[in-house]
């Protein structure tokens, strides 16, 4: 890999449209972008002097919408190239991008269209155009939907895209209107796992400044490849995998699905990977259960592989001493670690985990077999990052040290407080709630514990997160949670106990290992999930898996069930966090049964 960078500095780019612009002076004839065409079933590209052609003929088309300066559009698409294209169209025109989930809930889509006043609309295809005409009445300030994939629709003011573009031809120049620095870029609602979504005001210096900020923090190369597969409506993505690489000129290749991420990886040999928690938490159970039916030997070859590599990480950071077993690291680095890897592409260098906590057993897991991964911490609210761990002087179980243009502190109560560029104009039409955010200094109060230990944040639980038993004992239910997800039979979990004397759960089981379980509790007859036998066998798997909590964080009760949560069903977030209001009214009925049975 070429060791040459060529970081665009926000003093040259100003705003995320002289980013775009500058990059496209740079870098004109190299690759900007992949993608699988579905038609010729093979991986095209564009350059960057290609993508601004199209952003071109797609300002072309705007301006003929009559929209004016700072109005609001929306996306909702997939991730592909015309994400980007149509967002630095709108950009350069001085519009504010609203990004919308593409499988998002037809009710959570007219809140936001009409909080924000939307005046058109950019979606994937059939499927997005039908949720909308369900709410078509309500959304009256939408001019126009363009379709990435469909048939023209002059009835409900449906145009594809492509036809769309060629209206206007393809010769058109890209163009900047007089941009500030501090001027609104994109209104991003939040995802909500409680209430109604908040629509979070972002500049452009805002976003810049916090690409910028995690330029820093690693080295990054026109020759990276990042794979983008988080939904680019999310800002971890579309800062660290869209804007990052636009800044430092590397590749960014759009993977197909979360389905064929294995087949993507393998294909694209990615070299970083922006990612969340839940797909290391995937792949590590997947090894987990592979492991249970192979001979002891390969068990015990893996684990010393991961012990081993373990403390080579932390001897080549000076936070442990040598041992004479780190003579073994190059075998078993090949035997061992090499092989996980491969199946990952083999050039992944980095992994940035965001969105939600790393448990740090699975983050020990990945880092001794060879991978490098950094765990940081962000919001919304912050454009979205706060912090992240230096790879040479990575704490896995922190969140990392703060990017180098922001301010961190604790206020009362161990709050996380945030100071900095990337801190947010404010919530859109809603300004008690950003004076409850923002304090009169400055300061944006995050709502997370924390502690700050050698540089380092560490999350210690969310203020508002934290059960309170009825007997005084406070806990942090996502330590827990993440605990008990570490094995490979528990897929998703959540603990309810606020008021209650002691805890319960409801998990979503992995269906595979509970079918093997089955015929070890009866080999007769078929037992039920919520049987008295199958319950005890859950509980004292769980007990092992919180050995190290005190004893009031015991799990008295539990439900389980094999019907996942998904974001289809409205019970998770689209960055896999669990809604938990949600979840508990789905299965209010069987928590109140938990404490009656006690």
């Amino acid at each position: 890999m070429s060791k040459l960078t060529d970081l665009i500095h926000p003093d040259d780019a100003h705003h995320l449209s002289g980013l775009f612009s500058e990059r496209v002076k740079r870098s004109g004839n190299k690759v900007a972008c992949q993608y699988f065409d579905q038609i010729t079933q093979q991986w095209l590209t564009y350059t960057w002097a290609e993508v601004q052609k199209k952003v071109a003929a797609i300002q072309q088309a705007l301006l003929k919408q009559n929209l004016t300066k700072g109005q609001c559009v929306a996306i909702m698409t997939h991730n592909c190239p015309e994400w980007m294209m149509f967002d630095q169209a709108a950009l350069g025109l001085g519009l504010v991008i609203v990004p919308l989930y593409i499988n998002d809930r037809a009710e959570n889509i007219s809140y936001i269209v009409n909080d924000a006043q939307v005046q058109l609309i950019f979606v994937a295809g059939a499927e997005q155009c039908c949720t909308l005409e369900t709410i078509q009445d309500e959304i009256s300030n939408v001019k126009l939907i363009v379709t990435l994939q469909g048939e023209n629709n002059p009835h409900n003011n449906i145009v594809n895209f492509e036809q769309w573009i060629d209206q206007e031809g393809q010769n058109s120049e890209y163009t900047i209107v007089d941009i500030k620095a501090d001027q609104l870029a994109s209104v991003v609602y939040t995802s909500g796992t409680t209430g109604r979504p908040k629509g979070v005001m972002l500049s452009h210096n805002n976003i810049l400044q916090n690409v910028y900020g995690a330029s820093q923090c690693e080295s990054f190369y026109p020759s990276d490849i990042f794979l983008s597969f988080l939904p680019l409506s999310h800002m971890f993505e579309r800062t660290a995998g869209y804007y990052l690489p636009m800044m430092a000129g590397s590749k960014i290749v759009y993977a197909r699905s979360i389905e064929k991420l294995a087949e993507d990886l393998l294909e694209v040999k990615p070299t970083i990977l922006v990612t969340v928690p839940r797909i290391f938490e995937r792949v590590y159970n997947k090894i987990q259960l592979q492991l249970q039916n192979k001979p002891g030997v390969a068990k015990l070859l893996f684990n010393l592989g991961v012990d081993v590599g373990w403390h080579w990480f932390r001897y080549s950071q000076n936070k442990a001493s040598w041992h004479p077993k780190l003579l073994l690291r190059p075998v078993l680095q090949s035997i061992v670690g090499n092989k996980i890897l491969k199946k990952l592409g083999g050039n992944l260098r980095l992994a940035i985990s965001g969105g939600a906590a790393l448990s740090p057993d699975i983050a020990r897991t990945f880092i001794g077999l060879g991978l490098n991964i950094s765990q940081g911490y962000g919001m919304t609210e912050l454009s979205p990052v706060v912090s992240t761990n230096l790879l040479h002087d990575n704490e896995p179980d922190s969140v990392g040290q703060k990017f180098i243009n922001v301010e961190v502190k604790l206020g009362e109560n161990d709050e996380l407080l945030v100071k900095g560029p990337n801190v947010m104009l404010g919530y859109l039409n809603n300004p008690e709630a950003t004076r409850k955010t923002i304090d009169s200094d400055g300061w944006l109060h995050t709502g997370d514990k924390a502690k700050i230990v050698n540089d380092h944040i560490y999350i210690t639980g969310r203020i508002k997160d934290i059960l309170v038993l009825s007997t005084g004992e406070k806990i942090p239910p996502t330590d827990i949670e993440i605990a008990i997800t570490n094995d490979p039979l528990f897929e998703q979990v959540i603990i309810y106990g606020e008021g209650k004397p002691s805890l319960t759960a409801i998990a979503v089981l992995n269906e595979e290992e509970w079918n093997t379980i089955k015929q070890q509790l009866s080999a007769e007859n078929e037992i039920d999930i919520n049987s008295e036998a199958a319950h005890h066998y859950f509980l004292t798997r769980i007990k092992k898996c919180l050995h190290a909590f005190p004893g009031y964080a015991r799990i008295y009760k539990i439900h389980a069930t094999l019907d996942a949560w998904t974001i289809e069903n409205g019970l998770i977030t689209p960055t896999l966090k669990l809604k938990r209001n949600r979840i508990f009214e789905k299965y209010q009925k069987q928590i109140d049964q938990m404490y009656t049975d006690r």
